[in-house]
């Protein structure tokens, strides 16, 4: 992960650099860009991951079905397309929908800055999860979401719980 570099963007999405990708979470963190991908089966229900216990933050709790940062040169679909095939051993054909800028406070004394790209998909097979990355995955209908991060908010990732707010707001539930 050291080697990894993320993106460094302005309000409003325009790169202004390169960091460590490390380094763009600590000391308060850097604006940089991310995306969260959301997959759908053909029952409305969401794909959700349990990220692995050895994630560097985060690590345990639940949250949509993939997420990370494009590396330089990459645009946000092909770094959405990347990361769940790295991820869950899936391909399949992603939207932009909206996006979103967000700054939290994780464990580890990281802070997540982040103007996160949200992607949408459907989804319908067979996965390939790489335990690395992922510990476990459920489909869920939306209201159980709901349910459940009113009874355990903490079991949550916090770039979830607003994406997927703003997922709700802006009816992009089929």
């Amino acid at each position: 992960m050291s080697e990894e570099k993320v993106i460094l963007v302005d309000q409003d999405d325009n790169q202004i650099g390169i960091m460590e990708k490390m380094a763009a979470h600590q000391d308060g963190g850097s604006l940089h860009r991310a995306f969260s991908v959301f997959l759908f089966n053909k029952e409305n229900q969401l794909l959700l991951q349990r990220r692995a216990l050895s994630k560097y933050h985060s690590g345990g709790l639940w949250t949509n079905t993939c997420c990370s940062h494009p590396r330089p040169g990459e645009s946000i679909l092909e770094a959405g397309t990347r990361r769940l095939k790295e991820e869950l051993g899936i391909t399949c054909k992603l939207e932009e929908y909206f996006s979103f800028t967000y700054k939290a406070n994780l464990d580890n004394e990281l802070t997540e800055y982040e103007f996160d790209h949200v992607l949408i998909g459907d989804f319908a097979g067979d996965m390939a999860l790489n335990y690395d990355e992922v510990d476990s995955i459920k489909w869920l209908t939306l209201a159980d979401i709901k349910k459940l991060m009113i009874e355990r908010p903490d079991d949550f990732t916090v770039w979830f719980k607003i994406a997927f707010d703003q997922v709700e707001q802006h009816q992009l539930i089929r």
